[in-house]
């Protein structure tokens, strides 16, 4: 992946709290970066430092076109349904939901796959619920 410490360090900065210089910095880096792959992870990053859901949803989107890693699937198919949930679509929601069902066993135990394994059941339930609200354990809040 091209300049990866320069987008681990931008979606740091999201995760800490500072959207706005993460958005920045990863929208430049997306213009200035050209391999589908990487732009793909930015693309997945950049949903996650955007202010409103519709937003989320056209950079998750973006990311679902061009990464080519399956490893990234089921976080790319559960951002998608979370999105999709959220915008209240959740016919939508429940496929993306299937979709990163039928990826979790391609994940690690610990670490990043508790954390997929974990989301995707707080989007379950939430699904499941019906609600729209923004939880609290997504990684846009």
């Amino acid at each position: 992946m091209i300049r990866l410490a320069e987008i681990t360090a931008a979606a740091e900065a999201g995760r800490s709290g500072d959207r706005e210089t993460a958005r920045t910095r990863l929208t430049e880096l997306w213009n200035e970066i050209d391999d589908p792959a990487t732009r793909g992870v930015i693309a997945h990053f950049l949903a996650d430092v955007q202010d409103e859901t519709a937003d989320e949803l056209t950079w998750d989107l973006k990311a679902l076109e061009l990464v080519s890693d399956d490893g990234w699937l089921p976080s790319l198919h559960l951002s998608l349904a979370d999105d999709y949930r959220r915008l209240s679509e959740f016919s939508k929601a429940e496929e993306h939901l299937a979709a990163a069902a039928t990826n979790l066993d391609r994940l690690p135990e610990g670490g990043y796959g508790d954390v997929i394994r974990s989301g995707f059941a707080h989007v379950s339930e939430a699904l499941k619920a019906r609600s729209a609200h923004r939880l609290e354990t997504n990684p846009s809040s």
